[in-house]
């Protein structure tokens, strides 16, 4: 699936089940959430945070957990580029080119990443 793709089935579902979008607002604070939800994910996963042992997130180490609200972060990003206009592709393209442009010698020089 392309982000296109993925643009108009985002919209397609809110339009069929959704009733209409969150305002702009809304989806920004349900973004920021969703980022959280993902973070505390990553530190049980992969930083010295562990799993409650109750947690069933932590069953597979957090693998569904993890794809899960990758792609709930995902999905507000998508509602949030529908909203406001914004062609992901397009924007996506123009920021590789934009740190092509500005970081192509950059990290590859960067003593602390070799």
């Amino acid at each position: 699936m392309t982000l296109q793709e993925a643009q108009h089935a985002v919209d397609e579902w809110i339009k069929t089940y959704g009733v209409r979008y969150f305002s702009e607002l809304t989806n920004m604070a349900v973004l920021t959430e969703e980022v959280g939800e993902l973070a505390r994910i990553i530190a049980r996963r992969y930083g010295e945070q562990s799993w409650k042992k109750d947690d069933p997130r932590g069953a597979d180490n957090g693998q569904q957990a993890l794809e899960d609200e990758m792609a709930d972060v995902l999905w507000v990003l998508l509602c949030l580029a529908n909203q406001t206009g914004i062609d992901l592709t397009e924007a996506l393209k123009k920021n590789l080119e934009k740190k092509t442009a500005r970081d192509k010698e950059r990290h590859q020089n960067n003593s602390k990443l070799k």
